[in-house]
């Protein structure tokens, strides 16, 4: 018969050898479905908040991958850029007599190592547009950043404004200068000075803000309201 001690003692042997890579592999384990259980948890309470805002605003919500929707305006800064690219979480309908989408947005990209290993990347926007009664030229309104600042240096010019402190802050791109200027009105300049992080996009008859990352639910309605108020800045002849 063999003795208990000695087999208690191969096994502690045995365990002294394992149970560091056993650990470590089940800690890796755990780590990634903690991981996926909390990324679960925050899109769940993502999708319920924002049921509970199109209840709110009176709008229709649709939770899932909308691949078809992502072409629909492929038009649209970064909608055709990288792959796999879905709108989700998306509210529809009209307000104020205006038909508007606002949708959390997703496309990837890949990149390789010297080892030739490939990593994919996730990026996110939110974005928010307004259907117009006219279509327009394309005109993209931005802050001014680094990698602007020398392409005019190098040439690249955008469109300036009288107003100086506007033109510094703002690169304005559009092929169509005398509706960037109709755009770019007095009050227009006037309520863009007084904001910080807005990316404004028309193109054909759609007006569009467009945010880095998937915005909180809390600044959702606020920046409805800034597209609504943009809209209603735009002169009524350029609809005449």
């Amino acid at each position: 018969m063999i003795k208990l001690d000695l087999v208690i003692n191969v096994i502690f042997q045995f365990s002294v050898l394992v149970e560091p890579q056993i650990l470590l592999f089940i800690g890796f384990i755990v780590l990634v479905g903690v991981i996926a259980y909390m990324g679960h948890l925050q899109a769940k309470k993502r999708r319920e908040a924002f049921e509970r805002l199109a209840l709110e605003l009176g709008l229709r919500f649709y939770p899932d991958k909308d691949y078809s929707f992502a072409q629909r305006y492929g038009f649209l800064d970064h909608m055709d850029d990288g792959h796999k690219r879905y709108a989700f979480n998306r509210l529809s309908g009209d307000i104020e007599g205006q038909g508007v989408n606002l949708f959390d947005y997703h496309y990837e990209t890949y990149s390789r190592d010297s080892k030739g290993h490939r990593s994919t990347h996730h990026h996110y926007f939110s974005i928010f547009t307004l259907s117009l009664p006219a279509r327009f030229p394309e005109l993209n309104i931005e802050r001014e950043g680094f990698f602007s600042k020398i392409g005019q240096g190098l040439g690249f010019d955008d469109i300036d404004f009288e107003s100086l402190e506007f033109s510094k802050r703002y690169k304005v791109k559009s092929g169509d200068k005398k509706f960037a200027y109709d755009f770019c009105n007095v009050q227009m300049i006037d309520f863009l000075l007084r904001q910080r992080d807005l990316i404004i996009e028309v193109d054909g008859n759609t007006l569009a803000l467009t945010f880095k990352g998937k915005l909180s639910i809390e600044v959702i309605r606020p920046n409805l309201d800034r597209l609504l108020k943009i809209r209603s800045l735009m002169p009524n002849y350029l609809f005449s």
